[in-house]
């Protein structure tokens, strides 16, 4: 399966479209009786009413499948298009859809999962950074999507750690081009916090800022069981680090400086789920972006084939085995 995705086909489009249905099939022969779907923070829906929308359980899974389809198209132009892979191919739309099929709340329409459009964007846009001869602008526009993100899902702000990570990570020290984000998250901010002061609740928009006060979690309620999928996940991630620590130094400094930069994102976007309480599940999604570049960099660069596809089909079994039991 892994070498028809390693050509840039078209007709692994088609291919992908099925194999997206089918990570689907345990939801779909067990569907619930009722899914629910906030598409917008409370803070947001305050001045920003949205009709509400009531999906069927089968409507909302697959509007989920269309877009994580979507985004993992998205996702395999800008990894070819910056050339994170040794050659173009479908591989990282392949393990995109993948990743994006690990746990039942992966599976159906949650906030994370809208958001993951805005963290291509900002991937995008970051790898872009190496290129401009200045990144005020790219930076102005990052520190907005940003600020959107986290109207639609407030752990969303803790990628503002990105903005200085990536200019230290691809730029010499400008104070414009550091100051350019913080001015674009605050534009966005400035016209809410005026709409809330006419309305008489600025209140309520300073407790917007409370849950960055949490305190980290010293320990994580887990039934361990629902995760022994990422076993074989974590296997491959081990066997990707050390693919890419063989060729890291053979690599381009450009291409070194971007999977410094996924990774740091990847923490980040793991780490923030403290901002959130309760928070489900589907919050990792948010790592599907990151998380994917690498596992990808394995199963294009892999070299023996028994044991790459032998490690693909491992986890597609643990992956459909967890999603039925």
């Amino acid at each position: 399966m892994i070498n028809q995705f390693r050509n840039l086909n078209p007709i692994n489009i088609l291919f992908l479209a099925v194999y997206t249905l089918f990570m689907r099939i345990a939801i779909f022969l067990d569907l619930p009786e009722t899914l629910t779907f906030d598409f917008l923070e409370p803070y947001t829906q305050f001045f920003l009413k949205l009709p509400e929308s009531s999906f069927s359980p089968l409507i909302n899974i697959i509007l989920a499948a269309i877009i994580v389809f979507i985004q993992a198209l998205w996702f395999n132009r800008i990894i070819n298009n910056h050339t994170l892979m040794p050659k173009p191919t479908y591989i990282p739309a392949l393990i995109y859809i993948t990743g994006s099929g690990l746990f039942l709340q992966f599976l159906v329409l949650s906030p994370p999962l809208i958001c993951n459009f805005l963290v291509l964007l900002v991937i995008d846009k970051f790898l872009k950074l190496a290129k401009m001869p200045s990144a005020m602008g790219l930076m102005f526009d990052v520190g907005m999507i940003i600020a959107i993100g986290t109207l639609i899902y407030f752990p969303f702000i803790v990628l503002f750690a990105m903005l200085w990570l990536s200019l230290l990570l691809y730029r010499p020290f400008n104070w414009r081009e550091w100051l350019s984000g913080i001015i674009g998250f605050l534009t966005i901010f400035f016209f809410i916090a005026v709409f809330y002061y006419l309305n008489d609740s600025l209140n309520r928009f300073l407790a917007i800022w409370q849950p960055l006060t949490n305190k980290f979690p010293t320990s994580l309620q887990i039934n361990y069981k629902d995760y022994l999928v990422l076993i074989p996940v974590s296997i491959i991630i081990i066997m990707a680090a050390l693919q890419l620590r063989e060729n890291f130094f053979r690599s381009f400094i450009s291409t070194r400086k971007a999977f410094q930069m996924l990774f740091f994102m990847f923490l980040i976007s793991l780490i923030s789920f403290y901002t959130k309480p309760g928070v489900t599940v589907s919050h990792f999604i948010l790592c599907v972006p990151t998380g994917s570049v690498l596992i990808a960099y394995y199963f294009v660069s892999a070299q023996r084939r028994w044991i790459y596809e032998s490690l693909f089909a491992i986890l597609i079994i643990c992956i459909q085995y967890f999603l039925f039991v």
